[in-house]
C-alpha cells in the first residue's frame, strides 16, 4: 500500500473530480453566513444548502467538489480518542439536479479501488432497508453488485444508519456507506450484514442520495430534481489507507506533535503518540485544539462569552490546562501555531497570511487564563510560613473557593514545598459549606422549586447559569417564562422561536460547565429594585418584586433577581450539567429539562 497524506489524497480527490466534470470549489469559512440555528459549519454540503436547495450556484456549475473546513464541538469530550476532531477536513462531491446513483456509486467505487488503491476484498457497503414511508433501496445495492461486490459485503440498514434528513421537515433521502476493513492481520468477513458492528469495519465515505422532500405532515414528496451530497473525513481516511488506528498518526498532525514534544521537553511521548496514558491523550488534544484555535481565528473568531466566541475561550482553555498537566506553566500555545500554518497554510492561506495575529490573539487569551490561576498561587504563598509540614483543609477549599484555584494544583505547589495537603480535611470543610448552605436556606423563597432538598438548591443554582448560558448562545431575546425544580431534575422554560440545533446545546453545555469548573464564589447584596436593574441583574417578575430585593452574583457568569436558596460556589453543583431533552412549550417558547450528572472519582 502507497503511502498517503493529506494534502495527495486532497489533490487526487480534486482532480479525480474534474475528471468527471466538476467544478472546485474553494472552503467556505466554518462561520454559517446565512444559518443563525448553527454556530459553525459541520459539514461540506451545509454551506450548500442554497443550492440543493433550488438556487443556482454561483460558478454557474450543476457538478461540485472541494474540501471544506468543518468544526464539530458537540463530541468535544471525546477528543484525543482515535477519531474524533474539533476541525477537520471533509471531502465532498456534489450533483445539483444533474447525475444520480447510476453515474454516483461506480465512480465512488473506482475512487477507491483506482485512485486510492484501496483491497476490494476489504470494503463493504451499507443501504437502507426501507420502512413504511420510503422503499428499500435495492437500486443502490444492484449497482454496487454491478461493480462486482458480492451480495454477502451489502448490508440492508434501518433509518438510524442510511437515511439523511436536513432536519424535521425538507430535504432528505437514503444513503449509501462505504466501509473498509482496517485490521490487517486478518480477513475482512464475508457477510457484512452479520458483522457491520464489528468497530474493525470503518465508514470512510457517505453518499446522499436527495430524493424527497419532507412536508410538515411528515409526507415524503419526490422532488423533481434529486441531488447528490457525499462526505468524507480526509483525515480518518488517510489514516486507513496508511492501515493507521488514529487520525494522530497521519501528516495532519505529525509537524504539530513534534512541536508540542518538543516545547515540553517530551520528545519520548512521540515514540507511541495513541498510547493510552494521560501525557498522551494530553498531547493529542493540544494538538488537536491548537489546529482548531488557528482556524476559528483565521475566519474572525475572538474569545469571548457568547456563540463562537466562547467555544474559541473554552478550547483555549481546555488547551491550556492539558499543557499544565505536560510542565508548560507558561503560554505556549501561540508557539505552535508556526507549525499548523505550515501545514494548513498552503491550503488555507489565511491561516499563514495572519499567522501573527492568530498568535496575538491566542497568547492575550492565554495569558488571561493564566492569572486566574496566579492569584490561586499567591495566596497560596502567602499563607505558606503558618503551614507547618501540611496545607490543611480549610485552606486549602479557601484556595479553591475564593481563587478557583483546583486542589490538584495545590498539592503540586505543596509538593514543590516539601507538604502534604489534607484531603479529607479539604473535603470536610467543603461538606461544612454545603451544610451552611442547606441552613441558610431554610424557609425562604422557593421560586419554582419543590422543596429546599440539597440536590434541588445545586439544580437552582445551576438554572441561573443555564438561563445565562442560553442568551449567551442564542442572544438576549431569550427570558425565563417558568421552571419548576426538583431533585432530580431542572425544568426551564423561556423566549425562543426555534428548536436547538445540536451545537447550540453543546455550546449551552460547555459554558454552564465551564462556570461550574471556575469555582466561582456566589454572594447576595440586598438592594432597590431600580438598582437591581441598573446593574444588570435579569429579573422578568418586576410586578412580584417589592422596592427591595435580593440579587444572587455569581462573578461574570450570572447576575440575577431571586429569592434563593443558592450553593455558596458554582463548585458545590458537585457534576456536570446535561441538557436530557429541549422540546416545544408553546408558540415562541421552549422547555429544556436539565440534570446534574456526577463526575467518576
Amino acid at each position: 500500500m502507497m503511502l498517503h497524506t493529506t494534502d495527495s489524497v486532497r489533490q487526487l480527490w480534486n482532480a479525480f473530480w474534474t475528471r468527471k466534470g466538476h467544478t472546485i470549489i474553494p472552503s467556505a469559512s466554518v462561520l454559517p453566513a446565512d444559518d443563525p440555528s448553527a454556530l459553525f459549519h459541520n459539514s461540506g454540503m451545509h454551506p450548500l444548502v442554497p443550492y440543493l436547495n433550488g438556487a443556482p450556484h454561483p460558478t454557474g456549475s450543476v457538478r461540485l467538489a472541494n474540501a471544506q473546513k468543518c468544526i464539530r464541538t458537540i463530541d468535544l469530550e471525546e477528543v484525543g480518542d482515535a477519531t474524533h476532531l474539533t476541525f477537520f477536513e471533509m471531502l465532498g462531491n456534489w450533483s445539483l439536479g444533474d447525475y444520480f446513483k447510476q453515474e454516483q456509486i461506480p465512480w465512488c467505487y473506482a475512487f477507491l479501488t483506482q485512485e486510492l488503491q484501496l483491497d476490494p476484498q476489504r470494503l463493504a457497503f451499507s443501504v437502507f432497508a426501507g420502512n413504511d414511508a420510503a422503499p428499500r433501496d435495492e437500486e443502490s445495492a444492484q449497482l454496487w453488485r454491478a461493480q462486482g461486490v458480492s451480495q454477502a459485503r451489502i448490508a440492508y440498514l434501518g433509518e438510524d444508519d442510511n437515511w439523511w434528513a436536513k432536519g424535521d421537515t425538507g430535504l432528505c433521502g437514503p444513503d449509501t456507506e462505504m466501509f473498509y476493513w482496517k485490521d490487517s492481520t486478518t480477513p475482512a468477513p464475508e457477510n457484512f450484514q452479520q458483522t457491520h458492528d464489528d468497530d474493525r469495519w470503518v465508514e470512510v465515505w457517505n453518499s446522499v442520495f436527495m430524493t424527497f422532500n419532507r412536508e410538515e405532515d411528515r409526507r415524503l414528496t419526490p422532488l423533481a430534481k434529486k441531488n447528490i451530497d457525499t462526505g468524507a473525513g480526509l483525515e480518518r481516511l488517510v489514516a486507513v489507507l496508511n492501515g493507521k488506528t488514529s487520525v494522530y498518526e497521519t501528516d495532519a498532525f505529525s509537524g504539530i506533535l513534534t512541536q508540542l514534544a518538543r516545547t515540553c521537553g517530551r520528545e519520548d511521548l512521540l515514540q507511541a503518540v495513541t498510547a493510552e496514558t494521560d501525557d498522551h491523550y494530553s498531547l493529542r488534544i493540544l494538538a488537536d485544539h491548537t489546529r482548531t484555535a488557528a482556524v476559528l481565528v483565521a475566519d474572525g473568531v475572538t474569545p469571548s462569552n457568547t456563540a463562537q466566541g466562547y467555544i474559541l475561550r473554552r478550547i483555549l482553555r481546555r488547551a491550556s490546562r492539558h499543557g499544565r498537566k505536560l510542565g508548560l506553566t507558561e503560554p505556549f500555545i501561540a508557539r505552535i501555531l508556526p507549525a499548523v500554518s505550515e501545514k494548513l497554510g498552503p491550503v488555507y492561506p489565511d491561516i499563514s497570511e495572519q499567522l501573527e495575529h492568530l498568535q496575538t490573539v491566542v497568547d492575550k487569551e492565554e495569558r488571561l487564563f493564566l492569572q486566574t490561576l496566579e492569584r490561586g498561587e499567591k495566596e497560596f504563598l502567602k499563607r505558606l510560613p503558618e503551614l507547618q509540614g501540611v496545607v490543611d483543609g480549610p485552606t486549602a477549599f479557601h484556595l479553591y473557593e475564593t481563587y478557583g484555584y483546583p486542589l490538584e494544583l495545590t498539592q503540586e505547589m505543596a509538593a514543590e514545598h516539601g507538604l502534604s495537603v489534607d484531603t479529607a480535611g479539604f473535603a470536610m470543610a467543603e461538606e461544612a459549606h454545603r451544610e451552611l448552605s442547606r441552613t441558610a436556606s431554610v424557609g425562604q423563597f422557593s421560586g419554582g422549586l419543590a422543596d429546599n432538598d440539597p440536590e434541588t438548591i445545586k439544580l437552582h443554582t445551576t438554572t441561573h447559569l443555564l438561563q445565562e448560558g442560553l442568551r449567551q448562545v442564542l442572544g438576549p431575546h431569550v427570558q425565563q417564562t417558568g421552571q419548576h425544580i426538583t431533585p432530580e431534575r431542572t425544568r426551564f422554560d423561556f423566549t425562543h422561536n426555534e428548536k436547538l440545533t445540536p451545537e447550540e446545546i453543546a455550546a449551552v453545555e460547555t459554558w454552564v460547565n465551564d462556570a461550574i469548573a471556575a469555582a466561582c464564589p456566589i454572594t447576595m447584596e440586598e438592594m432597590p429594585l431600580e438598582q437591581a436593574y441598573a446593574q444588570g441583574a435579569l429579573g422578568w417578575f418586576r410586578d412580584k418584586y417589592g422596592a427591595v430585593v435580593r440579587v444572587y452574583f455569581m462573578g461574570p457568569w450570572s447576575t440575577e433577581i431571586c429569592g434563593g436558596p443558592h450553593l455558596s460556589n458554582t463548585a458545590q453543583v458537585g457534576g456536570r450539567f446535561r441538557i436530557a431533552k429541549e422540546e416545544s412549550s408553546g408558540a415562541g417558547k421552549r422547555r429544556i429539562k436539565g440534570v446534574i450528572v456526577l463526575e467518576e472519582s
